[in-house]
C-alpha cells in the first residue's frame, strides 16, 4: 500500500535519540531547550514552546490568550478537529467561516461579516501548507482588536509573501510535529511567538502551572498540565529540522510529477499555489469535478494499494458538533468542498515511479467511467 503520508526517519535521527537514551537526561533536560531555539531562529520568531502534541499547542495558545465562557472565535471548518476542540474545553464558541475553493483555506473577503461584540480571536488555519491571506487577516484584526492565533500544523516551511509562517505578525502560531508533517517528533508540537509574557505563560502552563520562585523553590501559580516533550523527542526534531529543506525541495518534486502526470485530466481540479506564497505540500488534495463519482474512486484506488484520504469532513459535519450547536449549519464552499475532495499521496520519499502508478490508476479509472456511462 503507498501511505497518503509517511515520515522519514535516517541514521542521523536514530543516532540523536539513542545518543539521549544513553545520557543522564530523558527529559526536562537540555535537548528540549534547544530544539526550541533553533526552531524559533529557523522561523524568525523569538519564542519557541515545545509541547506534547500540536493540540496541546492549540490548548495552551488559548489558554494563554484569555478565551473563556462566551467568547467567540473565527475559524475555519475545513481543518482536523483539534484546532475547535480546543476552542470547546476553554469555553469559547468557534464561528465557522466559510473556504475558498482555491487554497481551502478560510476566506479573508468573508471574516469581517461574523465580527460580533463577543468576538476575540481569529484562528486561520494553513491548510495542507498552503499559507492563508495573512495581510487581509491582520489588517481586519487590527481593526477590531481581535487576537490572531495561527494553527499552522500543516505549514513548518510554508512562506507567505517571502515571509516564513511562525515569523509572527500574529499573536501566537501553532506547529505539529506528527509523523506526517513536515518534521516529525514522533508525537509533538509547539507554540511561536514574540510577546515575552505570553513566552512566560505558555512555559509555566505546560508543566503543571509551576516556576521557580526567587529563591529557587517550585511554586504553583496558575493550574497547568503535563505538555512537556521529552529530551530524546527533541533530539530527533533537532536531526530533522536539519534536513527540513531537503523535505519540502522533495514535497515540491511530488507535486511538480503530479502536475505533469495530471494537468491534462479535465475531470479533477488540481491544488495550485498562490503567487509569492511558498506552500509546505503537507497534504496533496484534488477535487473530482463530478462528486458523484469521488467515493467510486476512492475505492477504486484503495483496491489497487494507493492510500488515498479524506481532508477534511467539515468540524460543523460530525456527529458531535451537530448535536451541540450545528444540527442544521451548512457553509456553500465547505460543502462543494468536502464532497467533492480526495488526499493523494505526498511525502518526501515518493518515487516518481509511484506518481505515475497513481496517475494511470486515476485516469484507467475515468477511462473506465466513460466506457460504461
Amino acid at each position: 500500500m503507498i501511505s497518503y503520508g509517511r515520515q522519514w526517519i535516517d541514521k542521523a535521527d536514530i543516532k540523536a535519540v539513542t545518543q539521549v537514551l544513553e545520557s543522564d537526561w530523558l527529559t526536562q533536560g537540555p535537548k528540549i531547550n534547544k530544539f526550541e531555539q533553533k526552531l524559533a531562529r529557523y522561523c524568525g520568531a523569538k519564542y519557541a514552546v515545545a509541547v506534547s502534541s500540536g493540540t496541546a499547542a492549540l490548548h495552551l495558545a488559548y489558554l494563554v490568550a484569555g478565551l473563556r465562557a462566551g467568547d467567540e472565535v473565527i475559524c475555519s471548518p475545513n481543518t482536523f478537529v483539534a484546532t475547535t476542540n480546543m476552542l470547546l474545553v476553554v469555553g469559547a464558541k468557534p464561528v465557522f467561516c466559510d473556504i475558498r475553493l482555491d487554497t481551502y483555506n478560510l476566506d479573508e473577503q468573508k471574516v469581517e461579516k461574523l465580527i460580533s461584540k463577543k468576538t476575540k480571536a481569529i484562528v486561520p488555519v494553513h491548510f495542507s501548507g498552503q499559507p492563508c491571506e495573512m495581510n487581509t487577516i491582520l489588517r481586519i484584526a487590527k481593526k477590531h482588536h481581535l487576537l490572531v492565533i495561527e494553527d499552522a500544523a500543516h505549514a513548518l516551511g510554508a512562506r507567505y509573501q517571502g515571509e516564513k509562517i511562525g515569523s509572527l505578525s500574529s499573536d501566537m502560531c501553532i506547529f505539529s510535529f506528527h509523523p506526517v508533517k513536515s518534521i516529525t517528533t514522533g508525537e509533538g508540537g509547539a507554540v511561536l511567538t514574540n510577546n515575552s509574557r505570553h513566552y512566560k505563560k505558555l512555559l509555566s502552563l505546560r508543566s503543571h502551572g509551576i516556576h521557580k520562585n526567587k529563591l529557587g523553590k517550585n511554586v504553583m501559580a496558575d493550574l497547568g498540565f503535563n505538555y512537556r516533550l521529552t529530551d530524546f523527542q527533541s533530539a530527533l526534531g533537532i536531526s530533522q529540522l536539519r534536513k527540513l529543506g531537503r523535505f519540502l525541495k522533495d514535497r515540491h518534486s511530488v507535486v511538480q510529477w503530479y502536475e505533469q502526470e495530471l494537468n491534462s485530466l479535465n475531470q479533477v481540479i488540481l491544488p495550485r499555489e498562490l503567487p509569492r506564497n511558498y506552500s509546505s505540500w503537507h497534504l496533496y488534495v484534488v477535487r473530482v469535478k463530478n462528486p458523484k463519482l469521488r467515493d467510486r474512486l476512492y475505492k477504486f484506488l484503495r483496491r489497487r494499494g494507493i492510500g488515498v484520504n479524506f481532508h477534511y469532513p467539515a468540524v460543523y459535519s460530525h456527529p458531535y458538533y451537530r448535536r451541540h450547536g450545528f444540527a442544521a449549519f451548512a457553509l456553500p464552499n465547505t460543502e462543494i468542498y468536502q464532497k467533492s475532495c480526495l488526499t493523494l499521496p505526498c511525502y518526501p520519499t515518493l518515487a516518481r515511479s509511484q506518481i505515475r502508478y497513481i496517475s494511470r490508476t486515476i485516469k484507467s479509472f475515468f477511462r473506465s467511467y466513460e466506457r460504461t456511462a
